[in-house]
């Protein structure tokens, strides 16, 4: 290239660099490249609406900057350079930071940091890490990155979806109060809110939440929180959080502030790609960031998202229980597991779509729940509600079905065909967890959910020969191929055993 056309280009993507970095400029709005005509090339000239195209910027309510012209999708994948946990001009990947404590200029800049842990009103000016349970830049990204795609105020992150799921309802009960949680969740929700807050003074009614009716009956002037999956693990069944939300705020109209009911929803299954729960009305938002959040099964952790007036409590709740997300998890998550999140997320829906459709038409198999199905009972709410970044359906990449035959019958059946999967599928693994880049197998009834009683299993339907199942992004042929000749290995089992 010749002299005069390498400075043209270099002044090209001089105007480009300044143009993208206006957040370093401005926190309230764009700033316009000033153009010089006399000075500028005729090429600059002619791509100044290039240029000018991605200028205004939104803030998000706790400050987070993103271009409006760009996709949520997209902030994902690039950083925020003026993160108030930490400057960096220059590097395409998020630092990683590897100090559990932090060298102090003076006893004043240590009594600073203390008195400025927990509090919102040092605004945007960069935190004084003391000790990493408190706070630290890589989490401290992160979960700026978190409570963005929410669509939310803040985050905050725990070393497990658990130990969230804790801080979420600890910090708005105490004893005498009492949750309505719906009547089926994860094994360990409902042994942590039936075997754990019990022994605090905290009771729970397990109710079927689609009863709008049975909500506003069991709602008493001890509720605080009402608590939920949406979708449901494992049997994929909706609840409506519009709905739920229109009966709670109906029973708060009358109370005080630190009396009102908070709705808190566990959105794992979902991710903010196909359903942002605050958007319906949530208070509170949860997920285990083990799952497809994280998307590689290497790392743990989970977070609570919710309004601004909630970070003081949930930052020191998880400073004096602990349960902290370390830094060293919170770096996969925050590189590659947001970033590749939607992009996860369509694939493994390509493929659910098709393995469901298998599934529900083969002979062995007595239904199958899975939201994209047209077959799917609550198909009206599914599309109203889980709605992806450009306003597409998005069903999510779960899959629950069951076996065909009696209670007994069907487990046995269900055992046959994992067993079979576990022994000779190459695409498809047996093992708990969710939303991996592997495919996972997994039979609900004696492992995830053996905590709860048969009679809450009973009452919500989830069967002896349930299955759930996890997609990923294997070549969704060799997934059906795996899953039908388990099936047929299972069908020539059941065949012999009649005989």
């Amino acid at each position: 290239m010749h002299s005069g056309g390498m400075s043209i280009a270099a002044d090209f993507f001089e105007l480009i660099l300044i143009h993208l970095d206006d957040n370093r400029i401005s926190q309230s709005g764009s700033r316009k490249v000033q153009w010089d005509d006399a000075l500028c090339s005729p090429i600059l000239k002619n791509n100044r609406d290039v240029i000018d195209a991605p200028g205004e910027l939104v803030m998000s309510r706790k400050g987070q900057k993103r271009h409006k012209d760009y996709s949520i999708r997209t902030s994902m994948i690039h950083n925020d350079y003026d993160s108030r946990h930490w400057e960096y001009n220059h590097p395409l990947v998020p630092p990683l930071n590897v100090s559990c404590a932090y060298r102090l200029d003076s006893v004043q800049r240590g009594m600073q940091g203390f008195a400025q842990f927990a509090s919102d009103e040092n605004g945007s000016e960069a935190p004084i890490y003391v000790y990493e349970r408190l706070d630290e830049p890589t989490r401290g990204i992160l979960e700026e990155k978190l409570a963005l795609a929410e669509d939310a105020d803040i985050a905050v992150c725990f070393a497990t979806g658990m130990a969230a799921v804790s801080a979420a309802l600890c910090i708005n009960v105490t004893s005498g109060d009492e949750i309505i949680a719906h009547q089926l969740l994860y094994g360990c929700t409902y042994s942590l809110l039936s075997n754990w807050m019990i022994r605090q003074g905290v009771s729970t009614k397990f109710i079927d939440l689609r009863d709008m009716e049975a909500l506003a009956g069991a709602i008493t002037s001890k509720t605080r929180v009402v608590y939920f999956e949406t979708p449901v693990n494992p049997t994929l069944e909706l609840l409506d959080i519009r709905a739920i939300k229109s009966c709670v705020d109906e029973a708060n109209k009358h109370r005080k502030e630190d009396e009102r009911i908070v709705l808190i929803v566990d959105n794992t299954f979902a991710t903010p790609f196909c359903q942002r729960p605050i958007s319906h009305g949530a208070d509170f938002v949860v997920h285990s960031l083990t799952k497809n959040i994280g998307g590689f099964g290497t790392d743990m952790g989970g977070v609570v998202i919710g309004a601004g007036r909630y970070h003081r409590s949930l930052l020191l709740y998880r400073k004096d229980f602990g349960g902290t997300l370390a830094a060293r998890s919170a770096w996969p998550l925050l590189v590659y597991g947001l970033p590749t999140l939607a992009t996860r997320l369509e694939q493994e829906q390509r493929s659910a779509i098709a393995i469901a459709q298998f599934l529900e038409n083969h002979p062995l198999i007595d239904h199958v729940s899975y939201p994209g199905l047209d077959s799917f009972a609550q198909s009206d709410l599914a599309h109203r509600q889980m709605i992806s970044y450009d306003g597409r359906f998005a069903p999510g990449s779960m899959i629950y079905f069951v076996l065909k035959g009696s209670s007994g019958e069907a487990q046995a059946a269900a055992a046959h065909f994992i067993d079979a999967i576990a022994r000779s599928s190459q695409s498809i693994t047996l093992a708990v967890s969710l939303g991996q880049t592997r495919t996972l197998i997994e039979e609900p009834y004696s492992m995830t959910h053996s905590a709860l009683p048969d009679a809450i299993k009973d009452v919500a339907a989830l069967a002896p020969g349930g299955i759930r199942l996890s997609i990923g992004l294997e070549d969704v042929n060799d997934i059906i191929g795996d899953l039908s000749r388990a099936l047929e290995i299972t069908g020539s089992k059941l065949q012999a055993k009649a005989l």
